[in-house]
């Protein structure tokens, strides 16, 4: 059945696309079907590369903003907690005013805020335009998901699902090295300003092509909403400010943590018992929709946390300059690819899901054990090796995770489902990036410690009369030598870390017994999907 959604835009092309749609699997019908992906994955590795890219610009905003190393990291943090806020509302957004609008008007809004944030003159307004940023990227992701769902039939979502996913899992650790380019070639500006020709690009194949399922009218949960952004910006705010202030020797983050506690549990309570709750209660007593979730809160801290650790450990402790970082972060990714077209194939020929992502953490703790061998001294081909190996087990997780989420979900759930499992994993990626920072300063300070005071008790009255044979000044050789206690201690705090995420990985692996065993191929098929 040919039809026209009412879903348009004024303009030039004021109408949307002709769609067709089955009656029986829901599958939005559309033409040119491979340029529509293309413009569906710019907007996705667009939204996903500015979560990352600006964080290398952080020094040179900082002189050019006229801002403290403390208050310039608002930056950064006013991104993640207007993104964490707006997240939760794409589904029911998207049901008021049509999936393709607000597709549209998002990319609109984030190319927009992307110009005002280039040509910011202060830290005040850049904290504002990257929160408006923030804002119109939280729709992005979930919204391309859930379109690679509609405009793919059930047998084809393994493969749907392979190429978001590939966009997803690169645009981090692409962030970094485009981020350093830019900055080093021309201008940080420019890590804003390059959204602007490919938002164009996205924009035009959107608007020619992008359909819209059918407008929903729902009441919207202010009460609900309240609790929710409360407890998601209060908890952003500790995570983010929490090694800054000593957690919880701090006031503030006493406060930040007791309203996110208070306000989260409100926003429960009231989720059980409003009659037009935010969410879809059905979404929550879905057990695979609620498992997908929480191992994608694994899936955060896994991915975000060890690409928090690898660019300063490469440029700060091995010397690398970004660029080369960003090669030798570069295997990780074709890693992932590789794994992830595997597990598409693996998993529409029916191979257990819960044997594959069991299989990735598996992979992905053994990695990470091996990364807790490395020393100062460390071969180019020994980092590329353990992050190839690294990405293999990433891939073989992220695909049949999101298809054994979507399995049983109706396809008018999908954008709030996605939204639910984007959140998780950006709340994931911050406990991660929080957890390491702590740890890693932690454990560096107490290795000094523990170090210099074996130096101590071995004795260093020699040293000068070794200095002054080797024509060295005494006071320059002390100074030496705390330079490299300082790296070792670095070092060591850098393999603890490393251990932790192996430990963690690993005791996720378990865990996958809780998914439901089906076929993922077969998803929004309960019958034949369930056991």
């Amino acid at each position: 059945m040919s039809a026209t959604t009412d879903d348009s835009l004024p303009g030039p092309v004021s109408r949307a696309p002709e769609i067709a749609q089955s009656p029986d699997d829901g599958v939005l019908y559309v033409r040119h079907k491979g340029l529509l992906v293309f413009g569906i994955m710019i907007a996705t590795i667009m939204q996903v590369l500015d979560t990352t890219i600006a964080n290398i610009a952080i020094p040179h905003m900082q002189s050019s903003l006229s801002a403290t190393q403390d208050t310039v990291t608002w930056v950064l943090t006013s991104y993640i907690v207007a993104s964490a806020i707006a997240m939760p509302i794409t589904g029911w957004l998207a049901d008021r005013v049509g999936s393709r609008r607000l597709f549209i008007w998002s990319v609109v809004g984030f190319m927009v805020a992307s110009m005002l944030c280039g040509a910011a003159r202060n830290l005040e307004s850049m904290v504002a335009f990257r929160a408006a940023q923030g804002v119109f990227a939280a729709f992005l992701n979930p919204l391309s998901q859930a379109v690679m769902l509609d405009i793919n039939p059930k047998e084809k979502h393994a493969r749907a699902m392979s190429i978001w996913g590939t966009g997803v899992m690169i645009g981090p650790i692409m962030g970094p090295l485009l981020g350093g380019w830019l900055t080093e070639s021309f201008n940080w500006r420019w890590i804003f300003f390059v959204n602007l020709p490919i938002s164009i690009l996205c924009l035009a194949i959107l608007i020619w092509l992008l359909p819209s399922r059918p407008k929903r009218q729902r009441r919207f949960d202010f009460i609900g909403f309240g609790y929710l952004a409360l407890a998601l910006g209060a908890f952003q705010l500790m995570l983010d400010r929490g090694q800054t202030l000593d957690w919880f020797a701090s006031g503030e983050i006493l406060i930040e943590a007791c309203v996110a506690a208070g306000a989260f549990w409100m926003f429960i309570v009231h989720l059980l018992t409003a009659k037009t709750p935010l969410f879809e209660r059905a979404l929550f007593s879905d057990r695979n929709m609620l498992t997908g979730t929480g191992f994608m809160l694994i899936m955060g801290v896994l991915i975000l946390a060890v690409m928090a650790l690898l660019p300063p450990l490469l440029q700060n402790l091995y010397g690398y300059s970004v660029f080369e970082t960003g090669v030798l972060l570069m295997p990780r990714g074709v890693g992932i690819v590789l794994t992830m077209i595997i597990a598409g194939i693996l998993t529409q020929r029916g191979v257990d899901a819960r044997l594959l992502v069991g299989l990735g953490f598996v992979i992905a703790a053994l990695s990470l054990y091996r990364m807790t061998g490395w020393s100062t001294v460390i071969s180019r081909e020994e980092i590329m090796i353990a992050g190839f190996i690294q990405g293999l087990g990433m891939g073989l997780i992220f695909i049949p995770l999101n298809l054994v989420a979507f399995a049983t979900l109706a396809p008018h759930q999908r954008t709030e489902g996605s939204s639910l499992l984007q959140l998780s994993r950006s709340l994931g990626g911050s406990i991660g990036i929080s957890l390491v920072s702590t740890n890693l300063v932690r454990q560096a300070q107490a290795s000094h410690a523990e170090i210099s005071s074996e130096l101590t008790s071995a004795g260093t009255q020699g040293y000068e009369a070794v200095a002054r044979s080797l024509g060295i000044e005494p006071e320059f050789a002390l100074r030496l030598i705390e330079m490299e206690i300082r790296r070792q201690s670095t070092m060591v705090a850098y393999l603890d870390d490393f251990m932790l995420l192996a430990i963690l990985t690993a005791v996720a692996v378990p865990l996958v017994m809780l998914l439901r065993k089906g076929d993922p191929a077969a998803a929004g098929n309960p019958p034949a999907a369930l056991e």
